[in-house]
């Protein structure tokens, strides 16, 4: 393995976050507040508690899960679709740069940005509320793991889309709504007993329980069960991506 190939992309794809200050990081902050403005303040004067827990608290966990893999997603789809779009694709690939390379470099890249972006919504959030992080360990692993999942989810994604609309699709009809109908701003235990049968259904639902339970110790499902969701999606990540870089699907077209 070449460390030179891997930091030549990792570098040039962390440069190119920096040079977007405002899209990359203000944004998000801006975002943020917007949320605790809108759900803790409005909606939070009428539910004063959730499970123990200030409303306005209860929903971070949440919220850096739902700008966590929105951002992973999209950073990592997008850093490999331009180059396919340019055609600078094959000069990656006929260059003396392995697939493992490749992919450590670009998928890197994309979780250095989302776990960035989810340390800033974190320091935005204590200006808003008080917050008490029960298992801190507990919560930089997942946050790491959930950076890393969805950044592979993306590069695949990236792969995969033919045009800009294709590129756009999945964060925005599939991952999003699954975040949002997930437990982002509420628990499963508030839903009748069908819609919690159906909420279990959802993958995201065990990354965003797991997390809250790194902040607070409450989770809806077992924190083992968690661990194991992530671990299974990382996976079949991993294999669709070597599967792609075997076979070339997509990337000689």
């Amino acid at each position: 393995m070449n460390p030179i190939s891997i930091w030549a992309i990792y570098a040039f794809e962390m440069r190119r976050f920096f040079r977007t200050f405002l899209q990359s990081i203000v944004a998000p902050v801006i975002s943020t507040s917007l949320y605790f403005v809108v759900f803790g303040s409005a909606i939070g004067s009428r539910i004063d508690q959730v499970e123990g827990v200030a409303y306005g608290a209860f929903i971070v966990p949440g919220l850096i899960m739902l700008s966590v893999m929105t951002q992973a997603t999209s950073n990592a789809s997008f850093a490999i679709y331009f180059p396919k779009f340019v055609g600078t694709i094959y000069e990656i690939l006929s260059a003396p740069v392995n697939y493992l390379e490749i992919v450590i470099g670009y998928v890197g890249a994309a979780a250095t940005k989302s776990l960035f972006i989810g340390t800033v919504i974190l320091v935005t959030s204590f200006f808003f509320v008080d917050i008490t992080i029960q298992h801190p360990v507990a919560m930089v692993a997942f946050l790491i793991l959930t950076c890393l999942s969805f950044a592979l989810l993306g590069f695949i994604i990236g792969i995969w889309a033919k045009n800009f609309e294709q590129l756009n699709l999945i964060p925005l009809l599939i991952i999003t709504p699954l975040v949002f109908l997930g437990g982002s701003f509420y628990s499963a235990s508030m839903l009748p007993p069908f819609w919690q049968a159906v909420t279990h259904f959802n993958p995201v639902f065990y990354l965003i329980s797991g997390f809250r339970w790194a902040f607070f110790g409450l989770a809806d499902v077992p924190v083992g069960v968690s661990l194991m969701a992530i671990a299974v999606f990382t996976l079949i990540c991993l294999t669709a991506v070597w599967w792609i870089f075997r076979t070339g699907w997509r990337l000689r077209e």
